[in-house]
């Protein structure tokens, strides 16, 4: 018979405790609800409450669970140690190994001339640290602090740094190779806000509606108009360089 905590829990976008634990018990034989609930006191998870008070464990609070249990059981890991690998995964990172630091992940090199799927928005995952910043672009801090002056880098409320910030670093470390700095580059960030506001312009009309037709229109609009001006830049420029070095 479904209690009323399962009830309650599973009307409010969750499981109870007690599903949760019907679920792992296959795989982890000694799991316990009062491990469940001595796992949430050490703070590896943190499922909401309902209304009631019950806890609703979502599918990525069970899966966050299961990860720590095999963990101590695959690989005899303390908590301690359990729980900075999970704060490296909800970064963005690559959990750190025995006695060793978190990895940034590779970004993949953006197309020569992206195509408009390219600039399908997505949600940055990472939050890095300035140092990891650092060292995952090899930019030196006097550097990375010229960047934010220039507004080319911007660092969230909490202080960390996401994943546009670090792709936006990496190529800047390359262009250093070549003598450039922030002080040339803030240029680039002046040209990029008077392309966003004339985008702007153009779909605000479509954007404003509250048809979700009108929005899809405008969120591919935009997204081709970006691709677009992106082949501009690099026709110019090429045409450009050209003339330099003939």
């Amino acid at each position: 018979m479904t209690t009323a905590k399962a009830r309650d829990a599973r009307s409010n976008g969750g499981v109870s405790i007690g599903e949760v634990l019907s679920q792992l018990r296959s795989e982890f034989a000694d799991i316990t609800i009062s491990k469940i609930r001595f796992l949430e006191t050490e703070g590896l998870v943190a499922p909401e409450r309902t209304p009631s008070g019950y806890r609703k464990f979502s599918p990525q609070d069970i899966a966050r669970l299961r990860y720590v249990l095999a963990q101590q059981r695959d690989n005899y890991l303390p908590l301690r140690v359990i729980k900075e690998q999970l704060d490296a995964i909800d970064r963005g990172l690559v959990p750190p190994g025995a006695g060793g630091v978190p990895q940034v992940t590779h970004l993949a090199a953006a197309d020569a001339v992206p195509g408009a799927d390219h600039f399908r928005p997505s949600t940055p995952s990472m939050r890095l640290t300035r140092e990891e910043l650092l060292n995952a672009s090899g930019l030196r801090g006097e550097q990375l602090a010229e960047l934010e002056e220039f507004a080319l880098i911007k660092p969230k409320p909490g202080g960390h740094f996401d994943d546009d910030a670090l792709a936006i670093a990496q190529v800047v470390a390359e262009m250093a190779r070549f003598g450039l700095e922030g002080r040339h580059l803030r240029a680039f960030r002046t040209f990029a806000d008077r392309e966003i506001g004339i985008f702007g312009q153009v779909v605000g009309p479509m954007s404003r509606h509250r048809n979700p037709e009108a929005k899809a229109r405008a969120e591919e609009t935009v997204r081709e108009l970006a691709s677009l001006s992106v082949r501009l830049h690099a026709a110019l420029v090429s045409i450009g360089l050209r003339e330099v070095t003939s």
